[in-house]
């Protein structure tokens, strides 16, 4: 039996699991069985706490989507760990930092019961995204279906395309977020956002992202498309990005500086499980 907490942030759902007080043994194979919301708890992403690698750090973070790939960011993930961490004792600092596969990340908790993650640093050249193209360019274009297509593009820990929409509700999210997802324009996948631009302290968003089709809300794809909005200077420094599951508050003050993400994070119930 395993012993796992039930989280969302903005409706972006989540199985956590301490690895550091239990033995833990998934398979990709064992974390889609988990992930199936009929003959398992369901999930978009499965969350494993563990001891650091680095000495500087509090915990690693680990991050396994539905289809049981494992991947290297997720925003509204860190805020669900940071409140699993604080809930379960496992430490009672107000900041904790925690190694991932993509660098480190800060957590920080807010006075107002809030999250907020330093993302670290956007990576816009081409390589470091990763996306087959031989310089960065503010628009990249793709053949999708016959059709070009064009977005930008940047990397928080994860690949992001972004596509700026005029109306978020007739946004073609899963045909052409499928589309896009497994194009061989990206070597690692992506995640594409569909963003509306409100105004420049305001966007709407939806995700899909990659190996977990459209979700409630996507922490590193909000982090994403603001980037890219101010990169193209329809954006302001600090703005509320509305997601299906909800709002979060993204801050940015540009090239090489880190981006901040503020938010909920919820415990639904806690269950066991036999592997």
């Amino acid at each position: 039996m395993i012993n796992f907490t039930k989280m969302h942030g903005l409706g972006n759902d989540f199985v956590v699991i301490d690895a550091i007080n239990q033995q833990v043994a998934l398979t990709p194979e064992t974390i889609q069985l988990l992930s199936d919301r009929h003959f398992g708890i369901g999930f978009d992403q499965l969350l494993l706490v563990e001891k650091p690698v680095n000495a500087n750090a509090d915990f690693k973070y680990r991050i396994f989507n539905a289809d049981g790939g494992e991947v290297a960011q997720c925003g509204n993930g860190a805020r669900c760990f940071a409140r699993f961490v604080r809930d379960k004792k496992l430490s009672a600092k107000d900041e904790i930092r925690v190694d991932t596969n993509s660098g480190q990340l800060l957590l920080r908790f807010d006075d107002d019961n809030l999250v907020t993650v330093d993302m670290g640093v956007p990576r816009h050249a081409p390589a470091q995204i990763p996306l087959l193209a031989e310089e960065e360019s503010r628009f990249y274009t793709v053949l999708v279906n016959g059709t070009e297509k064009a977005f930008g593009a940047v990397s928080m820990g994860n690949p992001h395309a972004v596509i700026q929409v005029t109306d978020i509700k007739t946004a073609p999210v899963a045909e052409l977020g499928k589309a896009l997802e497994s194009h061989a324009f990206f070597p690692e996948r992506v995640n594409v956002g569909f963003m509306q631009v409100v105004d420049r302290q305001h966007i709407k968003l939806r995700v899909f992202e990659r190996g977990a089709a459209e979700t409630l809300a996507c922490g590193s794809g909000a982090c994403a498309a603001v980037v890219i909005g101010i990169e193209h200077n329809l954006l302001d420094h600090t703005v509320s990005v509305e997601l299906p599951g909800g709002t979060l508050t993204v801050s940015w003050p540009g090239r090489d500086q880190p981006v901040l993400m503020t938010g909920p994070a919820i415990s639904v119930f806690e269950g066991q499980i036999p592997l």
